[in-house]
């Protein structure tokens, strides 16, 4: 496989990532095999993005099976049980995560069930989590190779929050198309959206963009409906953090907004994601949004206060766009057009 930029890794038995939280301030690599860190480590947005979290969280019970040191294959599996559990509590939105999570459990019970030693489950955890690593990597060069064939050269094409290596195992999901569409030499241009409150637009998307050396402008979150409409944006591809049989569509913040007037404007609004990202089972009604800390509204970056100290806040982090606002859903299976609760189920190989 081509060199790929990866934030995180498994080595010597510890999961490796890079802090995001401190970019582009600092480039700052963590270690950990406690699982209560590495849990930390994802609700504190240290590791964030759908497709990191899961393989993450896939790595992490790799780390909890090559650390044990009881002596019974019932053990081993309560410990794994526990440690997915409280990674489980972590981010309720992001479907990636108990893919993942499900994945390597569900391995875990298959050995068991067939008989296996100590040494042979923790070996099938650790290969498991690592393929889910390298597969997430693949996934995302295809979705990069799909999705460029929606792009012209000369584009200028608008992006909302974080969807490239920082967010993935590697290379990333809407962003990886936008590499995909430079690396073949399309003059394009970015519009990366500041992404309020946390800024993962400005600080993530902008830094991993600047260092391909692909041109991007960044913009406040409240230009885009202006930039629409003096014609200055060609098309939109974002990320998913959760995609419903349905077409329906939970990313960041702000990302339904933006669908709303790419529509008006009749801008393509494309939504690139691995499959692993598709829930086959949940409603609209139940995906669960999370609400995240007042103070994330109240202060930039945890810091500088920017309004009354003990002023009530609303800060859910995601949204959802209903399937009618997109266009197409890029996936490393293809890319997939309405009707949705059709051609998602098909492309899955799956009755509707």
């Amino acid at each position: 496989m081509e060199h790929i930029f990866k934030p995180i890794r498994f080595e010597n038995g510890k999961l490796v990532w890079l802090d995001v939280s401190r970019i582009p301030f600092e480039e700052h690599y963590v270690e950990s095999s406690d699982i209560d860190r590495i849990a930390q480590a994802i609700k504190n947005l240290e590791i964030r993005g759908a497709p990191a979290i899961g393989v993450a969280a896939a790595l992490a019970l790799a780390s909890v099976a090559y650390n044990f040191k009881g002596g019974s294959v019932e053990e081993l599996v309560r410990e794994l049980e526990k440690a997915s559990e409280k990674l489980s509590r972590t981010r309720p939105t992001a479907v990636n995560l108990f893919w993942a999570l499900r994945r390597v459990m569900d391995k875990v019970y298959s050995v068991v069930d067939d008989g296996c030693s100590v040494d042979q489950l923790r070996n099938t955890v650790i290969e498991e989590a690592l393929r889910i690593q390298e597969e997430d990597i693949e996934a995302n060069l295809r979705i990069g190779k799909y999705g460029s064939e929606l792009i012209k050269d000369g584009d200028t094409i608008l992006t909302h929050c974080n969807t490239g290596s920082l967010a993935t195992a590697g290379f990333g999901t809407a962003l990886g198309v936008i590499r995909q569409a430079w690396r073949e030499g399309k003059r394009i241009r970015v519009i990366a959206t500041e992404t309020r409150p946390l800024l993962q637009g400005a600080r993530l998307t902008v830094w991993e963009l600047v260092r391909d050396g692909i041109p991007v402008k960044l913009v406040t979150d409240n230009m885009v409906g202006y930039l629409m409409m003096k014609g200055a944006i060609d098309k939109v591809i974002v990320g998913a953090d959760r995609i419903l049989r349905s077409g329906h569509v939970a990313n960041k913040i702000g990302t339904y907004t933006i669908a709303v007037v790419a529509d008006r404007h009749n801008i393509p609004f494309y939504v690139a994601a691995p499959v692993s990202t598709i829930d086959l089972e949940s409603n609209v009604e139940n995906i669960k949004i999370e609400e995240r800390d007042p103070d994330e509204v109240r202060r930039v970056l945890g810091k500088c206060l920017i309004t009354v100290p003990d002023v009530d806040v609303y800060n859910p982090a995601f949204d959802i766009t209903p399937p009618e606002l997109v266009s197409a859903i890029i996936t490393d299976k293809g890319v997939i057009y309405p009707p949705y609760h059709v051609n998602i189920p098909k492309t899955l190989g799956q009755k509707r």
